[in-house]
């Protein structure tokens, strides 16, 4: 960076004409802090690298987990089962209107399980490239496919790096119902997550990570119309989102955003050096989980008092659960806090026994009975 950069940014920095739109909105109204999230009650024995969940359909729920994914039935769920275990891990979760469940396996691309038959139909490639970054996956009640690659660049395991390496290299694909004529329908997208159509086939709802964002798109044929931004400047980094089975939906955020962590990513040559040096568990980022290490980046009296991490700290880590309207419209929201035991959530469906909550940063899938308006 040179000297009249340096310059440039000082400048900027005391005359921040977008500052507004870029500042971290407070946590007020539906978004609230509280501590009903750390109120959920796990659900059987811990399932590390727990990344999404989402209703079966019979009152039972499948679960990602690891390499592997899993059906839980019966009473409390406490009856296991692996449907399917791959080579790398599984991610995003969906089922098809015909019955076949779609997986987004990491390194590999899209899998669509048929209980009838013994292997796995692959999706392996989009617009001439591999789908090795695949997060999230939908259909429409005509069974068209939906998913989302978080970054082209970039292993799921690796979203901190793309965060840090300020990378926009996400895309939206759509296939039809047998996995055939696959089309980009977005590129150049900051990391995005969530993808999900709307119980009447006629929208497509994403979220973009990076870009703090919640949109919405009428489904026209085969494409899309224009963007609508539901969310334009969220408080967090938010994941993927499910139907509540009430018109609404059910939005994870992974990890909140900070003061400290928006300055980092304007400062380039600290985070280029942090980088450079610094194993990633150890950079100033968002993380999953936090507070166990004593070589973590954010300490000190202003977080920890007498070994106890304060609630109101600036988070490392958080666990956040938003219940949002048919119109995207915040109504309720699930908190455990910087001090919490329940932090990134990567997402939660609704099924007759409650809320079920996937919070990867624990390793446990969570169940709430609590009311939610």
């Amino acid at each position: 960076m040179g000297l009249f950069d340096h310059l440039l940014r000082d400048i900027r920095s005391v005359v921040d004409r977008d500052g507004v739109e870029k500042s971290i909105p407070p946590l007020d109204g539906a978004m609230s802090p509280n501590d009903r999230l750390d109120t959920a009650v796990p659900i059987g024995a811990p399932l590390p690298g727990v990344d999404d969940v989402i209703a079966a359909g019979d009152g039972a729920i499948f679960v990602s987990a690891g390499r592997q994914v899993l059906k839980l039935s019966g009473g409390d769920f406490a009856t296991r089962a692996v449907v399917a275990e791959f080579e790398d891990d599984a991610g995003g979760l969906a089922l098809h209107p015909d019955g076949r469940l779609l997986v987004c396996v990491a390194g590999r691309g899209l899998a669509a399980i048929d209980p009838a038959k013994p292997a796995p139909r692959w999706l392996e490639a989009a617009g001439g490239s591999a789908l090795t970054g695949l997060l999230s996956v939908t259909a429409s009640p005509d069974g068209r496919i939906y998913a989302v690659e978080g970054s082209t660049g970039r292993r799921p395991s690796e979203w901190r790096h793309d965060l840090m390496e300020k990378r926009a290299g996400g895309r939206l694909i759509s296939c039809d119902a047998g996995l055939d004529n696959p089309q980009v329908l977005l590129r150049d997208l900051p990391y995005p997550y969530g993808v999900m159509v709307s119980a009447d086939g006629n929208s497509l709802w994403l979220t973009e990570s990076w870009a703090h964002r919640l949109s919405r798109f009428a489904l026209a044929g085969n494409g899309l119309g224009p963007r609508e931004t539901v969310a334009a400047n969220m408080p967090g980094y938010p994941a993927r989102l499910h139907p509540d089975g009430n018109g609404g939906v059910l939005l994870g955020i992974f990890a909140r955003r900070t003061h400290l962590i928006e300055f980092v990513l304007k400062e380039d040559d600290f985070r280029e050096e942090m980088m450079a040096t610094m194993p990633p568990d150890y950079w100033v980022a968002p993380a999953l989980a936090g507070g166990s290490d004593c070589l973590e980046p954010m300490q000190i009296g202003s977080v920890k008092a007498l070994g106890i991490q304060k609630p109101w700290a600036p988070p490392r880590s958080y666990g956040l659960l938003v219940h949002l309207d048919s119109e995207g419209e915040a109504s309720d929201s699930l908190h455990s806090r910087a001090g919490g035991r329940f932090h990134g959530i990567t997402a939660a469906c609704a099924t007759p026994s409650g809320i079920v909550i996937a919070a990867r940063g624990a390793g446990r899938l969570l169940r709430y009975t609590g009311e939610l308006r």
